[in-house]
């Protein structure tokens, strides 16, 4: 840390900012600090695709939020994992590649009034890192895929791995069937722009293990750079933030705490907040950006009175609905005694695959609420084992568990600074099912659960509904139930969201620049994470998260070559 004088700073090693280290140090003219709060991605559980388990809710890992007790959850705190650790949520995510639906990019360039947001325009972004297992196929092999994805003779070859699982279970071949019984068809592409169907997921990973976006991003291209350094185990307190003659503010560096000391870096360029949707909105209240009422209340000068800075905060609740059943192997038995166990851990070591390869979900599917809906709105993560609450023993009973969460909520919540020591943190507050629209969809979609379920294909195991349990049948009931069962599925996005210029909520313009609540943006200041998303997308956030890093990054890059 003797030269403290950077052309670019990232804040946040995660998603995000791994690609954009990556991209913005392939240029040797630039000079690239990227800061993560956690450690490295050195340890063990990590790279084995099942230890999420051992690493969400691990401080070693995750940063151990929790929510604010939620109405709609009747009153319940839910875990908020997010990664504190090199690659962040990548690191200890679910692994699913999920694009979204193009409906959800038209939408996005619709509210910034930026085409560069449509479909059509992101499609590049997100073929320009993917490295698909379907384009290793010789020439003549998945020919419609590689019309669809492009192909690595046109350059689709990227650093982030998506392969196919390296499991299958009865009780989910089952599941899918009975979906497509119930009128769901069966896809084996999630990600061609609509993702109606059902089918196992495809995830990142790599020869089974878990490829996160530190191996794909920094190991080891930017870590060989002289022009990129790195600093581990050191947290941002604040930005800094200097008015100029005019009264335009420009940040032109960051306060860093290292454990040890407070140093301050300098960005003779930009600085780009990539801390997530939690603590990208918390860095900005620090620094005295955000909701004037709520800074003055904790004695921050205000920047920038930006009312939607830790606002617009959605996420996808998963409603987990267990089933029992009979006569067809679950993970629940499988691993409930130590030879199973051994069995299990004997697979993954010499071949890799089998249960210690599991993403969290291994079957998906995407179906409408109501029949009528010009859209599916619907995801299914389903799981071939149940238990009471995530990071519980496993049901001495063999079960499967279909989750199914509302893919573009109306309920809204907030991310609030408690104090203005960084070290507290922030009030999550998600307002889970606040919304009459909301509930309604959690108890229509417990029935198209219901539905699949009474499908043939499932019959010869007798499943029997364990939650929430086949008395409740009335809308009131249901939502409630809904409740009492759902948790979150590790998706906040929009809290620091874009938007145009008019538009008083946006916190962005619609290249992620900072406003600055005057009707301009704060120089040299940008926001690159799942925060800046104004809606949610039909899917998981990851893939997403990397194509907007991406765009960035390739605005960066042009903006600093233009001419002043």
């Amino acid at each position: 840390m003797s030269d403290t004088t950077f052309d670019y700073i990232i804040i946040g090693g995660g998603t995000a900012g791994a690609l954009l280290a990556n991209r913005l140090s392939a240029d040797p003219k630039n000079r690239v600090l990227l800061v993560e709060a956690g450690r490295r991605d050195d340890y063990h559980w990590i790279h084995i695709p099942v230890g999420y388990l051992y690493c969400i809710g691990n401080p070693r890992t995750d940063w151990l939020y929790h929510t604010e007790a939620d109405t709609g959850l009747n009153g319940r705190s839910l875990r908020y994992p997010r990664g504190k650790v090199l690659g962040g949520c990548s690191s200890i995510n679910g692994m699913i590649y999920m694009r979204g639906q193009a409906r959800d990019y038209d939408q996005w360039a619709q509210i910034t009034g930026d085409d560069a947001w449509r479909w059509d325009s992101v499609l590049p972004a997100f073929r320009r890192h993917e490295d698909h297992w379907r384009l290793d196929q010789p020439e003549g092999v998945n020919e419609n895929f590689k019309r669809l994805h492009g192909s690595k003779s046109t350059g689709s070859s990227g650093e982030w791995r998506v392969e196919k699982q390296r499991l299958r279970w009865d009780i989910l071949d089952a599941f899918a069937q009975a979906a497509q019984q119930a009128g769901i068809p069966a896809t084996d592409d999630f990600n061609r722009g609509t993702n109606e169907g059902v089918g196992y997921f495809e995830v990142n990973q790599k020869n089974g293990w878990r490829w996160n976006t530190a191996k794909a991003f920094l190991r080891p291209t930017c870590y060989g750079r002289p022009n990129f350094e790195m600093w581990t185990s050191a947290q941002v307190t604040r930005l800094i933030l200097d008015r100029q003659p005019d009264g335009s503010l420009r940040c032109t560096g960051v306060q860093v705490w290292t454990g040890e000391e407070m140093v301050t870096a300098h960005a003779q360029q930009e600085v780009i907040l990539s801390a997530g949707a939690v603590n990208s909105p918390q860095i900005l209240q620090l620094s005295g950006i955000g909701p004037g009422a709520l800074l003055q209340r904790h004695g921050i000068d205000i920047q920038a009175d930006l009312p939607g800075v830790g606002a617009n905060l959605q996420d996808h609740l998963q409603i987990r609905a267990v089933y029992k059943v009979q006569g067809v192997p679950t993970l629940n038995m499988l691993a409930g005694n130590l030879l199973g166990k051994a069995r299990i851990g004997l697979e993954y070591a010499f071949k890799r695959s089998g249960p210690m390869s599991m993403a969290p979900s291994q079957l998906g599917a995407f179906t409408r609420s109501q029949p009528d809906l010009p859209h599916p709105n619907l995801e299914y993560h389903v799981q071939p084992l149940s238990l009471e609450a995530f990071g519980e023993p496993l049901h001495r009973f063999p079960a499967f568990t279909a989750s199914v969460c509302n893919l573009n909520p109306t309920s809204r919540g907030t991310i609030q600074i408690k104090s203005p020591d960084f070290r507290t943190a922030p009030a999550i507050a998600p307002n889970y099912l606040s919304t009459p629209e909301d509930r309604q969809v959690a108890a229509d979609s417990l029935r198209v659960t219901r539905r699949i379920v009474a499908q043939p294909a499932l019959a010869p195991y007798q499943p029997e509904e364990y939650k929430p349990g086949p008395q409740y049948q009335s809308d009131e009931d249901l939502a409630r139930l809904a409740g009492d069962i759902a948790t979150t599925i590790f998706h906040p996005v929009g809290t620091t969201r874009m938007g145009r210029l008019d538009d008083p909520q946006a916190v962005l313009d619609a290249r992620l620049r900072v406003r600055d609540g005057r009707g301009g943006v704060v120089a040299g200041l940008r926001v690159v994470d799942a925060g800046a998303m104004p809606t949610i997308t039909s899917g998981n956030t990851n893939a997403p998260t990397l194509m907007m890093a991406e765009m960035a990054a390739q605005w960066i890059r042009s903006e600093a070559r233009a001419p002043v």
